[in-house]
């Protein structure tokens, strides 16, 4: 395996997710009234229809798909699909949302180092799989033997900067 060096393409951030779906509106309903995105301006030169949602410093895509009827229907929920993972404050208060609106979900949960972590599945309207979870609690620890941190962004964002001067160390010792 090639040894990683940092951050090549001097990326920032992840900007958006693109999703297929069968029709905007509905995908933009669930995404809006269920994970509290809201619309934002897109381009008007596009040619075909679908929207923009930005929240919680990420954007998501709806591109309405040219055959929606030809689009696979997911019915099971299986954690080890594809999906976008979003912490929340409260778990009690999610699973009891998704009661309230009647949306099927499954339960997880992760232990590592008595950490437990806490996690519910469920897909949106074209069955492209959402986790919520409580996952801010499960320290990042990096393969190279970096003490132990958060998850939080902040802390992210620390350890991402030791690692590239950490790498720029090295990078002076081998040449």
């Amino acid at each position: 395996m090639k040894e990683s060096v940092g951050n090549p393409l001097h990326l920032k951030s992840v900007n958006h997710i693109s999703l297929i779906c069968r029709s905007v509106e509905e995908s933009m309903d669930f995404y809006l009234n269920v994970l509290g995105f809201f619309p934002i301006r897109r381009p008007g030169s596009f040619n075909f229809d679908g929207a923009w949602l930005f929240g919680f410093g990420i954007g998501i895509h709806l591109l309405e798909a040219e055959n929606p009827e030809k689009l696979p229907k997911k019915k099971e929920i299986n954690p080890k699909d594809n999906h976008i993972s979003f912490q929340c404050e409260s778990m009690g208060a999610v699973e009891k949302k998704l009661k309230e609106m009647e949306i099927d979900y499954v339960r997880a949960t992760v232990e590592e180092g008595g950490i437990q972590v806490d996690q519910l599945f469920f897909h949106d309207p074209d069955g492209f799989m959402i986790e919520i979870c409580n996952c801010d609690s499960l320290p990042v620890i990096p393969l190279a033997g970096e003490v132990a941190r958060s998850c939080s962004h902040l802390n992210l964002q620390q350890l991402m900067q030791n690692q590239s001067q950490q790498q720029q160390q090295i990078h002076k010792i081998v040449k």
